[in-house]
């Protein structure tokens, strides 16, 4: 994997993606709407042992995208590796929080996912090789409640990757969903969500992560090495996911504890709201 392009790679996942590529000798794309960070992570590239350039990407383009693959084209003449990493988050119950937040995480999680493969697929088809990366995540799976628009943006990626996995391999071109849990990063930052407790439910089980991003990273590496389809990086990621397909009523039990312990939180918010207006 000599030429790697990778979306949202200014910060975090994406950032521990290029580096880890960058141990290996890699040219990486560093394709990102933040061309501060992106310069940023290019320098650490670079003092990591790799080489590569910064590109400033709107994922939410199609006419972005094109351009971004003809600038690919006349750098490289090829692409070994396209990551699909950059990402938002919402938090939100589906009867809260603005609608047009779903249009937002659609258009960035979803759509910006499917153009690039769109985008690079005829390129690999015509090489007869290639890889992708989609970033997914164990929410994708899992589907916890309080997560509607995100949890359905990352199945819609995991069903594309799976769509594209069985597609392509004909063409030899290989295709990983890659679905990590809660781990230490930014995603949370710019998380849009009307629920005051939401953010610090998010930062108190990212910090309680075992893995971090370069953790991530370097399975995401693994997985790309055995063409895996589906790559659950956390241990406790794949045993609770063992439990939902195997042992389904007892998953059950636990989601529908998550959801009345949520139900209780709301319960109380509202009727001190009411006694504080009365």
């Amino acid at each position: 994997m000599n030429k790697v392009l990778i979306t949202g790679a200014a910060s975090g996942l994406g950032r521990a993606l290029a580096l880890r590529y960058a141990r290996e000798g890699a040219a990486i794309c560093i394709a990102d709407i933040n061309m501060g960070g992106a310069a940023e992570t290019l320098n650490m590239v670079e003092s990591a042992g790799g080489s590569g350039w910064i590109y400033e990407l709107d994922v939410r383009s199609e006419a972005n995208w094109n351009a971004l693959r003809d600038e690919v084209i006349k750098r490289w003449n090829g692409i070994d590796l396209v990551i699909n990493n950059a990402g938002v988050a919402t938090g939100d119950r589906i009867d809260a929080g603005d609608w047009e937040w779903w249009n937002w995480i659609i258009d960035i999680n979803l759509k910006g996912v499917a153009l690039g493969c769109r985008t690079f697929t005829p390129l690999m088809k015509q090489q007869g090789s290639g890889a992708f990366i989609n970033v997914a995540s164990l929410a994708g799976l899992l589907k916890a409640p309080s997560m509607a628009s995100y949890n359905a943006t990352k199945a819609a990626v995991i069903a594309i990757s799976e769509t594209m996995h069985f597609e392509l391999l004909p063409y030899g071109i290989n295709v990983t969903a890659l679905c990590p849990g809660f781990f230490r990063t930014n995603l949370n930052h710019g998380m849009k969500t009307s629920d005051p407790d939401m953010l610090k439910f998010v930062d108190k089980v990212f910090e309680a992560s075992a893995l971090d991003a370069d953790d991530i990273a370097d399975a995401a590496y693994k997985a790309v090495q055995k063409n895996q389809m589906i790559c659950n990086p956390h241990p406790v990621g794949r045993r609770t996911y063992f439990i939902k397909r195997y042992l389904p009523f007892l998953y059950r039990q636990g989601v529908l504890k998550m959801a009345e312990g949520l139900k209780k939180r709301e319960d109380q918010r509202r009727a001190f709201k009411e006694e504080k207006d009365s």
